[in-house]
């Protein structure tokens, strides 16, 4: 079974997530024709590699934006470290 193992809740199955989608930057709606908004909306990449996407834990509801090799469907954890405050 594969897991994703993240700082936060640990190390978890990934049949506890559900795919959100490629984080992706939306563009200023009132800036573009309709034909670009459908662009935006329908015409995602779909080319092989590295892809930040999100995911949610579906069991606390946490959404988490996470790295994925789309070629070998590997998670590439590089969540980053949160220093303590003195």
């Amino acid at each position: 079974m594969k897991q994703i193992k993240l700082d936060r809740i640990g190390t978890r199955p990934l049949s506890e997530f559900s795919y959100g989608g490629e984080v992706v930057d939306e563009p200023e709606g009132d800036t573009l024709s309709d034909r670009e908004w459908a662009g935006y909306l329908f015409n995602a990449d779909g080319a092989p590699g590295v892809k930040l996407e999100w995911w949610r834990h579906v069991p606390t509801g946490i959404w988490y934006r996470l790295r994925r090799n789309t070629i070998t469907d590997e998670f590439i954890i590089d969540q980053p470290k949160v220093e303590a405050k003195a």
